[in-house]
């Protein structure tokens, strides 16, 4: 009995931990596809669209075998606006910030969404400020904590600490070659509008954990509302392309790293890390689902160093601590007043991309 109930324990974290890295998964491997590359665009157009046609069947049976609230054209338009927060912004953003940037930042980043939600929350009146209750204080100072870190990662880069073997031969003395500073200056900007960028993602998966909560409560169907968000998501992102790529040949995906990521991203992304969220919840709880967060910094880091050959900085390592310690701050007072439902955080949790978001990834913010 006692050797059952340590197993029963311990799936629980071996699953989140696995959550982790699916989501992270995700981003390394967009990463690699964009930059053979792959649009971004039209990553997140076929990344839903497989995700749609999964979801379609489970819609249909959903339908079929339990009394869904029937679909009113108010009711579908709020599912199309989740979409565009949480898909046409969200993932683009994401995929667009992890291609100028890397998965470590597009990881870090991610965990600002509870700041941002808190922020959101106060501004729309869905949790009243008391600056006299120490959770508030928390609150507050968790997220000024956490918005620092996120800047001191995306200004400050720092001397490289951990580089790969394919960059550490030769790379030990100042570049003297103008076109180099040329380069340098490049990168720099290029962290710099990918931090931007992935910060616009935390914002807007913010707004969506607040959507989707709102509509979780006059819709209980979590089935027809992942549906309908692929979708949306999908028809809106495929007419975002259209318009930002003029040239029809970046819709085909050659039968390498680009199919295997939109392969990866529909069906570990969406279908495998919901399933997996989902029942963690029901097992552990909404909190014990979002601690795990921060850990993926750490997985995208290893990850983006022995697959991608990227750099890991000095300013992405001071920059996540501030990031960390205020995500746990806001979550730790948020869930001490027994909230976390109401905001969405438990459905909230990204990969990605987001993955991450969850209805996606990732992943995966």
């Amino acid at each position: 009995m006692g050797m059952k109930s340590w197993l029963d324990g311990l799936v629980p974290f071996a699953a989140m931990v696995m959550v982790e890295c699916l989501d992270v998964g995700l981003t390394t491997l967009s990463k690699a596809a964009m930059t053979k590359g792959m649009s971004h665009f039209v990553f997140v157009v076929y990344s839903n669209a497989l995700a749609t046609l999964i979801f379609l069947p489970l819609f249909i049976f959903n339908s079929h075998r339990k009394k869904t609230p029937p679909l009113s054209f108010s009711l579908l338009c709020k599912f199309f606006l989740l979409s565009l927060a949480g898909i046409t912004v969200l993932q683009n953003c994401v995929f667009a910030g992890v291609s100028y940037s890397s998965p470590t930042l597009g990881s870090a980043m991610s965990n600002l969404v509870p700041a941002f939600t808190f922020v959101l929350a106060v501004f729309f009146r869905m949790e009243k400020l008391d600056l006299r209750n120490l959770k508030s204080q928390i609150k507050i100072m968790g997220t000024l904590v956490s918005i620092s870190g996120a800047l001191i990662i995306t200004v400050y880069k720092g001397p490289a600490i951990l580089i790969p073997p394919s960059q550490s031969v030769g790379n030990t003395s100042p570049p003297s070659d103008p076109s180099s500073y040329s380069m340098i200056l490049r990168a720099t900007s290029n962290w710099i509008i990918g931090g931007l960028l992935l910060a616009i993602a935390s914002l807007s998966f913010s707004i969506w954990n607040i959507g989707q909560a709102a509509i979780l409560k006059g819709y209980p169907s979590k089935i027809t509302i992942l549906f309908f968000y692929y979708f949306f998501g999908t028809i809106q992102c495929a007419l975002l392309t259209l318009i930002a790529e003029g040239n029809l040949s970046v819709w085909a995906l050659t039968p390498d790293i680009e199919l295997i990521s939109v392969l990866y991203s529909g069906v570990c992304g969406s279908v495998v890390v919901f399933s997996v969220l989902t029942w963690c919840m029901n097992k552990k709880g909404p909190v014990f689902v979002v601690m795990f967060k921060p850990l993926g910094i750490a997985i995208a880091a290893f990850m983006s160093t022995i697959f991608l050959g990227d750099t890991l900085y000095a300013g992405s390592v001071i920059g996540a601590l501030p990031i960390i310690i205020g995500f746990y701050g806001v979550i730790w007072a948020q869930s001490d007043e027994g909230k976390d439902e109401n905001h969405g955080f438990a459905d909230g949790v990204q990969s990605s991309s987001q993955q991450a978001p969850l209805l996606e990834s990732h992943t995966r913010v």
